[in-house]
């Protein structure tokens, strides 16, 4: 739950954290394909390296 007096900085840390959560989670398998989508190019995954990608730009 988010508190109403949170900092940018603490917001921006909360976001990369699920972020990477959600990386791990969609890891690709061996065969290349995501573990949970079973897909070869995971739609989650390409969206938690852009938010990480943002956070990033912002710092």
């Amino acid at each position: 739950m988010t508190a109403p007096r949170l900092s940018l900085a603490q917001i921006l840390n909360r976001l990369a954290l699920t972020a990477r959560r959600t990386l791990r989670d969609h890891e690709p398998g061996p065969d290349g394909t995501c573990s949970i989508c079973r897909v070869a190019e995971c739609a989650v995954t390409a969206a938690a390296r852009n938010v990480l990608d943002a956070i990033e730009r912002m710092r």
